[in-house]
């Protein structure tokens, strides 16, 4: 079996890393990734290395701790003790240090674009401006660093309106009701306005995993149309009290904003809509969430386009990326 590997610390996972690893792969049986980790790192390898896990399932990730010099030999030999005696015949790099690095290995190396014509962007570059070079970033890197908001609201307040305007503005995608679409499943069922407690956590969960899968395609933001919290509050209107099984869900998720949008126009049935008797009721349940769970929110209120300015105006300070730092 050819046995290959490759290192480095993939902070954060970019396109031309993604690059390396699939032409390295394509020359060898199997591909041994090595990560770099230090505990002051703001992502640590985990994610890192799991981030490739996601991309390339086929390739082995091995978080190796940095508490070596950064020079060929001494990683050399870190790399044939983590491999626990099985010998590389390729080491696959873009960099200068790979040369030497694969000849104390015992490893040909194999160079992968040195000069980076097909993705031109370094790991420094993105942490300085993440901003600005953001579509350098593989999928599972966007949805880590994108910033969440949150539309929250009850019936006929708008938020699919103002989440669907603010993707459209920001050139990012847009998280669903999962709720609704399950709703919509089952609304033709005997006694459909019966509900079960069990029901809520399967809607938390599918709003969750819609949020992980749409969040790999997101422009620095992503705007979710209601949240699991959100399922926490409606399990009270239909069973009563609050779930302690969704609210774990809810806790488990982070928001860098939310919008509460305030009812306080017609209400508007769309034919899935229970009417607007208890719409005044549950936004004070919405209200008196946020603050308990001390969840960071504005809330937007009047005409379409008012309720935009003042979307926009939180929104933007977010998506302002520090540099991330390197120790």
């Amino acid at each position: 079996m050819k046995l290959g590997i490759t290192v480095g610390k993939f902070y954060p996972f970019h396109r031309g890393h993604d690059y390396l690893i699939q032409q390295a792969k394509a020359q060898v049986d199997h591909l041994v990734v090595l990560i770099g980790s230090k505990p002051t790192q703001a992502i640590p390898a985990a994610v890192r290395a799991n981030w490739i896990r996601l991309l390339h399932p086929d390739v082995e990730v091995i978080e190796v701790a940095e508490d070596i010099p950064e020079a060929p030999e001494p990683w050399a030999a870190r790399a044939l003790e983590v491999l626990q005696g099985r010998q590389p015949q390729l080491a696959f790099t873009s960099e200068a240090y790979g040369e030497p690095w694969a000849s104390g290995m015992g490893a040909r190396h194999v160079a992968i674009d040195p000069p980076r014509c097909h993705f031109p962007i370094s790991g420094t570059q993105l942490r300085q401006d993440l901003s600005t070079q953001w579509p350098m970033l593989t999928p599972p890197a966007k949805a880590y660093l994108a910033k969440r908001v949150c539309v929250l609201g009850v019936e006929s307040s708008g938020t699919t309106t103002l989440a669907q305007a603010l993707a459209q503005h920001y050139q990012t995608v847009w998280v669903p009701e999962y709720g609704r679409w399950y709703w919509e499943g089952r609304r033709y069922t005997p006694q459909a306005q019966q509900w079960e407690s069990y029901e809520f956590v399967h809607i938390a969960k599918g709003q969750a995993a819609w949020e992980a899968d749409l969040a790999l395609r997101a422009n620095r933001l992503l705007v979710c149309d209601t949240d699991p919290l959100a399922t926490y509050v409606w399990h009270r209107r239909y069973c009563g009290t609050y779930s302690p099984a969704v609210e774990q869900i809810a806790d488990r998720r982070h928001y860098d904003l939310y919008l509460l949008t305030v009812p306080d126009f017609g209400f508007v049935q769309d034919g899935t809509r229970e009417g607007e008797a208890i719409r005044l009721e549950m936004h004070q349940w919405f209200r008196e969430v946020l603050i308990r769970k001390g969840k960071p929110y504005i809330t937007v209120a009047g005409l379409p386009e008012v309720r935009m300015a003042r979307a926009i105006a939180a929104i933007d300070p977010l998506l302002v990326f520090p540099p991330l730092a390197d120790p």
